[in-house]
């Protein structure tokens, strides 16, 4: 190296040694992760010391904005690997939601809208039929009220109405169509049916009192769902009977990290992603989603929730892990979790509109020690949950003395909650 240096012109000489740190900087930059949780070593010193048992994967993306407020992402990874998978849970459960809007507006019928009372019938095997919601103002479901329920408290039910209106093919490609490629949604939530009942979806109608604005018929998706081989766990339980070999999740829904945090981005910063991946939505449907992205439980009227059966944390595990406090009125989270099989997930925007903190987190970690499955015994409690939360603490702590050129406005994302407020919205 000494001789090629003195061979070289002494420009050049001066050109390389000022990339040679800014490289070095670049790869410092790309274990800033793992930087901040060895900060915090005895918080994750068991998932450091081993974060391939724990499948972990993290993706942390900086926001930075210009006079403008047009923001700028920049992204760490910590084990982030599409090929390694993970049950994504409930968190497919954004996606549908942001399609079944997009749906309604491409429809383009008049009077249909996602307020729009609906009926589902059967058709198919597997298929159950839904004519009232108890838990609706007007008793009635609709695609609004679905998307309520899926994100104030990740309701099962409501999400499979989605999965049914929009049908498999269709939530694939278009997924795939908008460049997220990384997704395989085959399956209802919480119903064990066959492949082919899952490719058959529910007929839908929507009407206005006496007046039907749309029927659609049973679908059925023609061409299942390419799937990849995934395998977990060392044994499983079948009902009553231990099968002792890994479980085979080939059929079941994946998602990647990468994916849903671009989704997530996609749907808060629109005007920041390419056009290719955005959303149809209008601007009542982005504001009705930031506010049920944000809203806690006991903040909502229809549905009503027990703040003792379902805590401001109950779908925020990213800095609150299960805490039952409530959590601060300065902090507002954007996000869908997951948790199922041993895999806890999170995929958030979180805003601190005092300290003018916002950042990006999508993260997962796979709490089963025993490495058996449907055994209920999962390690959410003493190892899942705490590492949320630190997790989330301590992005969040490296946020709070980050130097930004411009702090962000953030009054977008400043929502009214009243109850007042949910009532004139439907």
């Amino acid at each position: 190296m000494k001789r090629t240096l003195r061979c070289l012109p002494l420009l050049a000489c001066f050109v390389l040694l000022a990339v040679l740190p800014a490289s070095a900087q670049k790869a410092k930059q790309k274990k800033l992760v793992q930087k901040i949780m060895k900060r915090h070593s005895g918080q994750f010193r068991k998932v450091l010391d081993n974060p391939d048992a724990y499948r972990v994967q993290i993706l942390y993306t900086q926001i930075d904005r210009d006079a403008q407020n047009m923001p700028t992402f920049t992204s760490y990874q910590y084990r982030v690997n599409p090929q390694e998978y993970f049950y994504p849970a409930s968190t497919v459960k954004l996606p549908a939601s942001l399609l079944a809007l997009e749906k309604l507006n491409e429809l383009n019928i008049e009077g249909l809208n996602k307020y729009t009372p609906l009926q589902v019938d059967s058709a198919y095997s597997g298929q159950s039929a839904v004519r009232t919601d108890s838990t609706s103002e007007n008793l009635l479901p609709s695609v609004a009220h679905y998307i309520k329920k899926i994100l104030l408290v990740s309701d099962n039910d409501a999400y499979n109405r989605l999965y049914e209106f929009l049908g498999q093919q269709h939530l694939n490609e278009t997924l795939h169509r908008k460049g997220f490629k990384d997704v395989r949604l085959q399956h209802r939530l919480s119903i064990f049916l066959s492949p082919d009942e899952n490719r058959h979806t529910n007929p839908f109608t929507f009407y206005q009192g006496d007046k039907i604005l749309y029927r659609q018929p049973l679908v059925n998706n023609p061409n299942p769902v390419p799937q990849i081989e995934a395998k977990l766990a060392k044994g499983y339980y079948k009902g009553d009977k231990l099968v002792n070999e890994p479980m085979d999740f080939t059929a079941k829904n994946y998602i990647s990290v990468e994916v849903l945090q671009g989704i997530l981005k996609s749907v808060l910063f629109p005007e920041a992603v390419p056009a290719q991946q955005r959303f149809n939505l209008t601007d009542d449907d982005y504001a009705f989603l930031y506010r049920y992205m944000s809203m806690l439980p006991r903040e909502s009227d229809y549905p009503k929730y027990d703040p003792k059966e379902y805590p401001d944390s109950y779908v925020k595990f990213l800095m609150f892990g299960d805490s039952k406090e409530r959590l601060p009125e300065h902090i507002r989270i954007f996000n869908k979790v997951g948790d199922a099989y041993g895999f806890l997930i999170d995929n958030a925007y979180v805003v601190d509109f005092e300290s003018k903190v916002e950042f990006l987190l999508t993260a997962v970690i796979y709490v089963n020690e025993d490495e058996i499955l449907n055994d209920e015994k999962y390690n959410y409690e003493d190892l899942g949950f705490p590492f949320m939360k630190n997790l989330g603490q301590a992005i969040y702590k490296h946020e709070l003395k980050r130097k930004k050129k411009n702090l962000p406005d953030l009054s977008k994302f400043k929502l009214d909650y009243s109850t007042k407020q949910e009532a004139s919205s439907e």
